[in-house]
């Protein structure tokens, strides 16, 4: 079996290592005009000097409307590409591969940043908001009714996620993500809970899935053949009649066929509160399960904060990577430390840290 430290190829893209950064909301474009900044350089720009294999954006929005927040990046116009340049080329110059995550936030737009107001839900349009968009007019707890999407508006979803792949390829991203988890777009359109269409694309799993599925095909279609694309996914609704890890395996088998290549396992995120198990490692199952049942690639998210711990995941199979947020929000170096932890020489210490590669000061 692969070890932590053991190079990933995938596609094109050789990856250096199995320890990830996952996407990590920053609520930080004060400018509201979704153009990364300073802030995008440093945040990931450290995980990437730290050792990380793969250093993830946070959602990034393919169009206004599928913005989380009015503070989100995105990445649907040439500004916000020439600033994503600037910090795919930091990330390369530490060794690290560049991921971008796509997304529409559907019904869970338009809301108010987790940090700087003391405020939640969904921001009205008086204060800046926007109408959103959903499956169904169903909406998600304590916000306001989504319009329902008309195919017009599904064809412009799928354009927009082909369009924004286009431009993170021009600015140098090595990895494209789907955003398919957490309740937001493509996520509503998979549950049963969010989605009571009665179109081509609600009721059976193959209708629901159909959406993300084009969208997928559309990126491949944008992406050229070296080009890694993961889809992210929740395995679970964590709630009887939602989705589960079963169907989920099964849309991962699908989407592979329209063309990713990689899975990112989670859960959560479309019902609002929710009681969810939480203990170390508590979503490696499902990232196991879909690995296994579905034939595909995977890695494991959630709680993973000690480098015993991401090794195991990996050595024992379960999945083929980790992604870490808190964890690297923490401790930028993670991946560093791990490899001194476990006893791993590794080639790609920053000079400028070699001093502090052993516990005590040598030579100081």
């Amino acid at each position: 079996m692969p070890t932590l430290f053991d190079p990933l190829t995938l596609r094109g893209v050789t990856v250096r290592n199995r320890i990830w950064v996952s996407p990590m909301c920053q609520y930080s474009i004060l400018k509201k005009d979704g153009v990364p900044g300073d802030w995008h350089l440093v945040h990931l720009g450290a995980m990437a000097a730290g050792g990380a294999g793969l250093v993830f954006t946070e959602a990034t929005a393919v169009s206004h409307e599928g913005l989380i927040t009015d503070e989100d990046t995105g990445i649907w116009n040439d500004e916000q590409r020439d600033a994503w340049t600037r910090i795919v080329g930091f990330i390369h110059s530490q060794g690290s591969a560049a991921g971008i995550q796509l997304a529409h936030a559907g019904r869970k737009a338009s809301s108010w940043p987790v940090w700087g107001y003391n405020r939640s839900g969904t921001m009205a349009i008086a204060d800046g908001g926007w109408q959103t968009v959903g499956p169904s007019t169903i909406p998600f707890p304590s916000y306001d009714p989504p319009l329902e999407l008309d195919h017009a508006g599904l064809d412009k979803v799928v354009a927009d996620f082909a369009a924004g792949a286009r431009r993170a390829l021009d600015a140098g991203f090595d990895v494209l993500e789907v955003h398919a988890a957490h309740g937001y777009l493509m996520h509503q359109f998979l549950s049963p809970l969010s989605n009571e269409r009665t179109d081509e694309y609600g009721g059976s799993l193959e209708n629901r899935a159909r959406l993300l599925l084009r969208v997928v095909a559309a990126v491949r279609e944008a992406a050229d053949a070296d080009t890694p694309i993961f889809v992210r996914f929740s395995a679970t609704d964590w709630v009887p009649g939602g989705l589960d890890e079963e169907q989920i395996a099964t849309v991962a088998a699908w989407a592979k066929d329209a063309g990713a290549d990689f899975f990112d396992i989670s859960s959560g995120g479309n019902l609002g509160q929710v009681a969810i198990p939480l203990s170390p490692g508590y979503q490696v199952p499902f990232a196991d399960f879909v690995k296994k049942q579905a034939g595909v690639s995977v890695n494991a998210v959630g709680l993973i904060t000690t480098p015993e711990q991401a090794a195991e995941i990996v050595e024992s199979g379960r999945a083929d990577a980790v992604m870490m947020g808190r964890e690297m929000a923490r401790d930028p170096h993670f991946a560093l430390r791990a490899a001194h932890e476990l006893g791993v020489d590794i080639d790609y210490w920053p000079q400028q840290y070699l001093r502090a590669r052993h516990p005590l000061p040598v030579n100081a």
